[in-house]
């Protein structure tokens, strides 16, 4: 259906709406982009808001509507997809560590096996070495022992007395030697008042 407008004020200020018509269109669609952009939560007032805009204009208008309900549905999906993304990473993660904690289960079992195996044969190798030892060998070594300890008390007292005697038998050694040089002295000063 076409009209034809005759007279010239109507068709200018039919042209002026369509300008801001298209202008606020153009608003809308800078609007959800910047969104987006920004990753944030695409709606109906939020849009409003962002082109400045009414939300009678976006209702009413079918391109803003349409702008608007496709940029709503990509970010549905967009947000579908991460959620689905980020529960694939989740999973992955953990079985990725159910696998993890398996093999280290399997590793600790047969460090557990070993160590086992390792007490088994310290404990036998204890075993044969009391097995071996009667109780009069182990009292003829208590014996000795014991002797060992007094000949090592006995030894220490007397290489303390011998040391005793030594810083005796030096200190003696310096006296005499100092008496010597005051010999010898004496024995010098009555050969000078001689002469």
């Amino acid at each position: 259906m076409t009209t034809t407008v005759s007279d010239p004020r109507t068709a200018a200020a039919l042209a002026a709406r369509h300008r801001t018509t298209d202008a606020a269109l153009g608003r809308v669609r800078d609007a959800i982009t910047r969104l987006r952009r920004e990753k944030t939560q695409v709606s109906v007032a939020a849009v409003a808001r962002r082109a400045n805009v009414s939300r009678t204009f976006l209702y009413d208008h079918p391109d803003a509507r349409a702008a608007v309900a496709a940029a709503m549905v990509e970010a549905g999906e967009r947000r579908t997809q991460l959620v689905t993304d980020q529960d694939e990473a989740r999973e992955a993660t953990w079985r990725e560590r159910a696998l993890n904690a398996e093999d280290a289960l399997k590793a600790a079992h047969a460090e557990i096996l070993a160590q086992r195996t390792r007490i088994g044969e310290l404990l036998g190798q204890v075993r044969d070495l009391e097995a071996e030892w009667t109780q009069e060998a182990i009292q003829r070594i208590t014996t000795e022992n014991t002797s060992l300890k007094q000949r090592v008390r006995q030894l220490t007292a007397d290489n303390r007395s011998f040391d005793e005697r030594l810083k005796a038998a030096r200190s003696n050694l310096r006296f005499q030697d100092r008496r010597v040089a005051d010999l010898e002295a004496q024995i010098i000063e009555q050969g000078r008042t001689t002469t």
